[in-house]
């Protein structure tokens, strides 16, 4: 599990086969071999450090569904290290199972100096997210502002622009998307309900009294 809030950031060095290489300036100190670190948003286990350069093993499916098999090398990614027991959840629950990818669609200034950052919203997430509702947006923890038909909004303060990988992204650019863990349940509670209704049948009604 993870908070969405980003702990530092890398450059992609290299990707060959199922392998990644993150190159950090200022890497921890305390790394493990195969603890779990997300990616942009993506949870992925540390194989392998030298020096700053980490390395990751990933699926080819992780690659197929992610921006990490799309970005080339010199990009900057957002990192943060698994959460931890006790420690503090100050964004919101992110698994790092990343559900779809979006490419950015817009920025625009808004009054005060807040950045809004548009993003086109994938079909197969769009009943999960909502305004208000949390969004991970390559792993960074943000709060919906808008949603319309294919696309939604968030608004980026400095210091998410500054210390993240999101400032760097530009128009076309590709987006990890993971929504809210609680809307995922709701939409599965809402499917089941929908089956169980689905299979009441007249015949059934009048058997059990309720139609004469």
């Amino acid at each position: 599990m993870f908070t969405g809030l980003i702990q530092k950031t890398g450059f992609i060095k290299s990707r060959s086969g199922l392998a990644l290489e993150i190159e950090v300036n200022d890497v921890w100190s305390d790394l493990e071999f195969g603890e779990s670190i997300a990616i942009n948003g993506t949870c992925l286990t540390l194989e392998k450090q030298t020096g700053n350069l980490l390395t990751f093993h990933t699926l080819a499916e992780t690659l197929k569904r992610t921006n990490l098999g799309i970005l080339p090398p010199g990009s900057r990614v957002n990192m943060e290290r698994a959460l931890r027991l006790g420690s503090p959840l100050d964004g919101h629950i992110v698994t790092g199972h990343v559900d779809s990818t979006g490419k950015v669609a817009n920025w625009q200034k808004r009054p005060g100096g807040d950045m809004e950052l548009t993003v086109e919203l994938p079909e197969n997430i769009a009943a999960l997210v909502a305004e208000k509702g949390s969004i991970a947006i390559d792993g960074v923890s943000l709060t919906v502002v808008a949603v319309r038909d294919k696309e939604f909004t968030v608004e980026l303060i400095p210091i998410t622009r500054e210390h993240t990988a999101l400032g760097c992204r530009k128009v076309g650019d590709p987006v990890n998307l993971e929504a809210d863990l609680m809307a995922r349940y709701a939409a599965r509670y809402m499917e089941h309900q929908h089956r169980k209704v689905g299979n009441v049948t007249m015949q059934k009604l009048f058997e059990a009294g309720f139609v004469k």
